[in-house]
């Protein structure tokens, strides 16, 4: 059965989620590098593993988990290979980054500094998402919100209904302690042109 998945789905795009999970973590972790905040939800996450005193990677699969349920139950056509990668290994790879950056290039030193480092991040982690997404191997829990709620609701739009997850996601983070800032709203609202970019110029291309 899983070796007839793969063959169906083909190497090539297995490859291209596996790369742009790890753009992913390492846009994420250039993010909370910055200190002027992450995307919602990695900064509801990490906002609230600090606050439990729970380690971050473990968490988060605890909370992907959950949000699995609700994929599995309202949106399981959007589960896939991608699914499984993005909500287990996503917070390791993070770790592995936000690890590996301190220890070689630190904390950003001044406004001006932190501001690059967000910039640098959009750009690495929109990469990522357009690799992750473009191959259409599965979605992870969370971004299958907005998708479930935007078919489920009448008249849904996905825009409002990203808009109201990220929402959710940003007032828990802050009131959990969390940060946010420049990061969590360029996430929220700045990577869709750049994504967009990345599909057409490179992803798609990489399909053909």
């Amino acid at each position: 059965m899983i070796a007839g998945y793969f063959k169906k789905v083909g190497i090539k795009r297995l490859v291209m989620m596996l790369i742009g999970n790890v753009f992913i973590g390492m846009g994420v972790s250039i993010f909370k590098l910055s200190g002027l905040g992450n995307d919602p939800f990695s900064g509801m996450v990490m906002a609230l593993s600090d606050m439990l005193q729970i380690t971050y990677a473990p968490f988060v699969i605890m909370v992907n988990l959950v949000l699995f349920v609700v994929e599995a139950a309202y949106g399981r056509k959007l589960i896939g290979a991608g699914t499984l990668v993005n909500a287990m290994l996503m917070g390791y790879i993070i770790t592995f980054f936000n690890k590996l950056f301190l220890a070689v290039i630190g904390a950003p030193a001044g406004l001006t500094g932190q501001v690059i480092t967000v910039f640098i991040g959009v750009v690495i982690c929109s990469f990522g998402v357009s690799l992750y997404q473009t191959p259409n191997v599965g979605i992870s829990p969370y971004d299958s919100l907005s998708l479930i709620m935007t078919e489920r609701l009448k008249n849904g739009s996905y825009f409002w209904c990203r808009m109201a997850t990220d929402a959710v996601c940003a007032l828990i983070c802050w009131m959990a302690g969390g940060i946010i800032g420049l990061g969590t709203l360029v996430s929220a609202f700045g990577l869709g042109p750049i994504i967009h970019f990345f599909n057409v110029h490179f992803s798609e291309k990489l399909l053909d």
